[in-house]
């Protein structure tokens, strides 16, 4: 499978996403600037991958700091971690990757250290090989997450006459984390056991993810995949061709509110008239208990011409006014169940979420 995210001893290697499915193509990343510049364009994308990125980013703004006190290097931690809050604000892996590698800089220093320069040394240290630990810990998840959504499948699987119909919106396969993915990631490791599936991949637009970069990977991975325009879904539906629906998410309120791609609340909604379970695939780095419900996750709102100039040419007119949300948030009352690496949840999700973000469930 492609690799999304790699650590290359100096610097990190992404997949350029902006140039699916065409063309594969690398960057190598120095230092935040350039990292927070992929995050904002899109050359990395997906709540787990974008955590991950983001982590890297902390190091690489903090390795090249050469002052020998604690208080300059705590401020400029501060700073790459302030600056690169401001990439993109709806995934809330972003804010827990800068959370985790300041706590992982303030546990460091209770070790002690004969000098402060030395402890500077030590939680650089630190801060990457906690990197590189996020890197494994995000495809260990994601299998996890494969293997929990293959068991909720079972039933669909076991009375399908041959391939099961998925439909997924936007991407979140193996390039929108380090590898497996979360909603693909039952689908993947289905393959591995000699399960078929037959995935509908809504485009996905203004950006076309869904058949850019979903497409792109399930094919180079061998699952069978027709590209639906989004608004072919409620037609796909009432053929019978979609037995489920598995989206991803970037953030989860308490209440079970996903926020995930714009348009996502369309197929909810759908899904919920044609009888169709919809699932929801997501670490529990994804889950936001701070929020109580979905009206209060933040939605991001970006460049109009997303929209109108998409396609490579003009689709509307020059002067008309552009709403480009990034994201919606489909209630918790349309989503069937979320799986997580700690197991599947079902209403009521209040408390399901706190034990399954605990450790519990299975």
């Amino acid at each position: 499978m492609l690799q999304t995210i790699a650590w290359r001893g100096s610097a990190v290697r992404l997949l350029d996403q902006t140039k699916l499915p065409t063309e594969t193509a690398y960057v190598e990343i120095i230092d935040e600037r350039q990292m927070w510049d992929a995050i904002k364009r899109l050359v990395v994308r997906g709540a787990p991958a974008i955590g991950v990125a983001t982590a890297f980013g902390v190091y690489l703004g903090v390795r090249g700091f050469d002052g020998d006190e604690l208080a300059g290097f705590d401020r400029r931690l501060g700073e790459v971690c302030d600056y690169l809050a401001t990439s993109r604000p709806t995934a809330v892996n972003l804010f827990w990757a800068l959370d985790r590698m300041k706590r992982v800089s303030a546990e460091t220093r209770k070790q002690g250290s004969r000098t402060q320069e030395q402890m500077i040394e030590k939680i650089k240290q630190r801060l990457l090989a906690e990197c590189l630990s996020m890197v494994e810990e995000d495809t260990r998840i994601c299998r996890a997450i494969g293997e929990h959504g293959l068991k909720l499948l079972q039933s669909l699987i076991e009375s399908a006459g041959s391939e099961v119909g998925v439909l997924t919106h936007c991407n979140a396969g193996g390039l929108a984390t380090v590898q497996y993915g979360t909603a693909l990631a039952p689908l993947y490791v289905g393959l591995e056991k000699g399960v078929r599936f037959h995935v509908f991949a809504d485009e996905t637009r203004p950006l076309l993810q869904g058949s850019r970069i979903t497409a792109y990977e399930l094919q180079k991975n061998g699952i069978p995949t027709t590209v639906i325009c989004d608004n072919m879904a409620a037609t796909v539906m009432s053929q019978g061709k979609v037995r489920a629906v598995i989206v991803g998410t970037d953030r989860v309120a308490a209440n079970g509110d996903v926020a995930n791609k714009i348009g996502t609340l369309n197929v909810a909604i759908l899904a919920k008239h044609f009888g169709i379970p919809f699932y929801v695939a997501a670490p529990t780095s994804s889950i936001d208990l701070s929020l109580a419900e979905g009206s209060r996750i933040p939605i991001e709102q970006r460049d109009p011409h997303e929209v109108s100039q998409g396609l490579g040419k003009q689709t509307a007119p020059a002067d008309v006014d552009i709403y480009n949300p990034a994201f919606d948030v489909t209630p918790a009352e349309l989503v069937t169940a979320i799986i997580t690496e700690n197991g599947v949840v079902r209403a009521p999700y209040e408390q399901a979420l706190r034990r399954v973000c605990a450790g519990g469930i299975q």
